[in-house]
């Protein structure tokens, strides 16, 4: 076997820098590694992460190709959506097909930061792809983590009305609401809100009792019920775990009622929420029941199926 210096253990790396560095060709193509792009290569040995998989694609790319939509999205932390293909983007009319690679083309670059598209520009380009329930979800977390900046994006959509997605992103932007702690907590209110259910409290601190204090995800102070979205980590982090019972027993004790929304239940959106209408109910809400019609049904349509349609209220 060929001593392979560390530098190319662990990371993609262009052919040209191998074989300046004494890597010969026919070690190359043999067993020690595999090609990832066109004359892209990494040691066999390493599992490439994410990070890798992008910078094997910058590598395969022009230089001037940027990431966008999700994958810029994802670069950011937000764990939502498929990490195949990558996407980025490319100014002019090059057609170039890699492997495991959507390259967009415009005819102008969008704002960007180092080798990504801007936040803007990213949520922009993903509203163009996305169900109008994911992109609502992706934009209030974008917002809870102050990640977007709804002036640089007004400008965007202001000042180049002819990109794609800026029809898409208009159409998503009365949806979004930054008081959510979470992707699926938003995913949730959003159900809540679409079906016609009457407006919750978000994430307030409600007193039940002088001195004691909670923080429901959703709560009807006229019905003294909140509603609480319980993600894997309630059971996994002990601490977590514990601040909940200790949270629902104050709920018993004060006389308020409480409905559980695990990440199993939320796999049907429309049982979840016919449960919190009668947990309303039961409290003495005696207001319409959910409305599955074409509000509801907008949520799950791509948006760019629907801005021509007459626009849903927003919240």
């Amino acid at each position: 076997m060929h001593a392979v210096p560390e530098d190319f253990l662990h990371r993609p790396f262009r052919r040209a820098e191998a074989l300046a560095s004494g890597i010969t060709r026919s070690v190359l193509q043999g067993p020690q590694f595999r090609r990832v792009h066109e004359a892209v290569y990494c040691h066999v040995a390493h599992d490439p992460s994410f990070a890798d998989r992008i910078a094997a694609a910058r590598l395969a790319l022009p230089p001037d190709a940027l990431t966008t939509g999700i994958t810029t999205l994802q670069e950011m932390g937000i764990d939502h959506g498929p990490r195949v293909p990558l996407h980025f983007v490319v100014q002019g009319t090059l057609h170039l097909a890699v492997d495991g690679i959507f390259l967009h083309r415009t005819v102008k670059l969008p704002p960007s930061v180092g080798g990504s598209v801007s936040t803007e520009a990213a949520f922009v380009a993903y509203c163009a792809e996305a169900r109008l329930i994911d992109a609502v979800k992706v934009g209030c977390e974008l917002l809870r983590l102050a990640h977007l900046d709804l002036h640089l994006l007004d400008q965007l959509l202001i000042e180049e009305k002819w990109r794609r997605g800026v029809a898409e992103t208009t159409y998503v932007l009365p949806f979004l609401d930054d008081r959510c702690r979470s992707m699926p907590e938003a995913e949730l209110l959003t159900y809540v809100v679409c079906a016609g259910l009457p407006q919750p409290e978000v994430n307030s601190k409600v007193e039940l009792a002088p001195g004691v204090q909670v923080t429901p995800d959703l709560w009807w102070l006229l019905f003294l019920l909140a509603v609480e979205y319980e993600g894997s980590q309630h059971q996994e982090d002990r601490a977590q775990y514990n601040a909940d019972i200790d949270r629902y027993a104050a709920y018993r004790r004060h006389g308020a009622a409480y409905e559980l929304v695990t990440k199993e239940r939320m796999r049907t959106p429309k049982t979840t929420v016919r449960g919190i209408h009668a947990a309303l109910v039961a409290r003495g809400y005696d207001g319409p029941a959910p409305d599955f019609g074409a509000r509801w049904d907008a949520l799950f349509q791509p948006v760019h199926r629907l801005v021509r349609r007459p626009h849903p209220r927003g919240r």
